[in-house]
């Protein structure tokens, strides 16, 4: 007789796993119709804010100031180049307003508005408000490398002409002088708004974590109400990620852009990376500059790709920090500094 044989237990079932919700992808829809009355001006201003570095004018100006304090300028004068930036636009008129159709029109900033740039009027029987621009700056050579804003206003709240706007900006001489403008960020209000709780919700739940949203109490464009009122909650954040949209992948294309622009004739990135490398306390030039060189000969070793250039970089870098050392002491630049042509500092 046979022994008798023990079935085999059946293997456990595999715990449950929650179903993704399937959210569709946001896709832009190109700004207001066609046939908006104001469809042209929107194209204007969309132009003039890409025209603006070029004539960006600010009385702002730095000085004194140390290089390894740097990472501490764009909480220090951010609002200040907003400012400066919505005086711009109103300064170039004759680019968004060609034919003087919005002669009774201008562009205010209200600090605790959505968005917190209008094109307003007061005159009886015209549109009060035509179209918005949430405006944000970001300090190019911010220890971050790209923008920390938090965006968390409702998609409801954006009307179809409202811009994002994002214009980066460096100091002319990089550690002194007045607030240069790049190349700004352009974008639909409303699709960053769609495609930051897109990204939330499926990345959330496929995390296994919870993805929820809570929408706005106000669900309309240019609520005279303060911007928490019209901003969307998570309801789970712990770590205050929830509207950070340089991490959802919009910003990506624009914040690499960015870096290879020039500030005093080398590319942001250089100057990231040099600043970086003394962001642990050092205050003395002299024990930063030894530290870079010693970086230099390390980097020119190693003989890596890109490495050379970064090094060349970082070669002026340095002159033109010992220039700006000098001249603030009232002596004369040295020669490859960029300063040789400026009058010393006078007590």
């Amino acid at each position: 007789m046979p022994p008798k044989t023990t079935p085999p237990t059946p293997a456990a079932a595999a715990p449950a796993v929650a179903a993704v919700p399937v959210i569709p992808k946001p896709e832009k829809s190109g700004g207001p119709d066609a046939s908006w009355p104001h469809r042209k001006l929107y194209e204007n201003v969309i132009k003039t804010l890409y025209a603006l570095p070029e004539e960006f004018k600010t009385s702002l100006r730095i000085s004194d100031f140390r290089a390894t304090d740097i990472f501490t300028l764009n909480s220090a004068l951010g609002a200040s180049i907003e400012d400066a930036v919505v005086n711009g636009l109103n300064s170039l008129r004759e680019v968004w307003d060609v034919d003087g159709r919005y002669a009774l029109y201008r562009f205010e900033r209200q600090a605790q508005a959505f968005p917190d740039v209008r094109l307003v009027t007061e005159s009886p029987g015209e549109t009060p408000i035509i179209m918005g621009i949430e405006l944000k700056g970001w300090f190019a050579l911010s220890k971050e490398g790209e923008p920390t804003f938090r965006y968390t206003v409702t998609p409801n709240a954006c009307a179809p002409a409202d811009l994002l706007v994002v214009f980066p900006w460096v100091l002319s001489d990089v550690v002194a002088g007045s607030p240069k403008l790049l190349r700004p960020f352009v974008g639909e209000a409303r699709y960053a708004a769609e495609l930051r709780n897109y990204y939330w919700q499926t990345m959330r739940t496929q995390r296994g974590g919870n993805g929820g949203i809570t929408p706005a109490t106000h669900q309309t464009p240019y609520p005279a109400v303060k911007t928490d009122q019209c901003s969307d909650r998570a309801d789970d954040d712990g770590g205050g990620n929830f509207g950070r949209v340089a991490r959802y992948g919009l910003l990506d294309d624009f914040v690499a852009s960015t870096k290879k622009q020039e500030a005093s004739g080398i590319p942001v990135l250089a100057w990231l990376t040099f600043f970086k490398i003394f962001s642990d306390g050092s205050r003395d030039l002299d024990s930063v500059v030894a530290t870079i060189e010693s970086a230099l000969r390390r980097y020119r070793e190693t003989n890596q790709q890109g490495t050379e250039a970064l090094a060349e970089a970082f070669s002026q870098i340095v002159a033109i920090l010992r220039g700006q050392e000098v001249l603030a002491q009232g002596g004369v630049p040295l020669e490859g500094s960029g300063f040789e042509d400026q009058t010393p500092v006078e007590d």
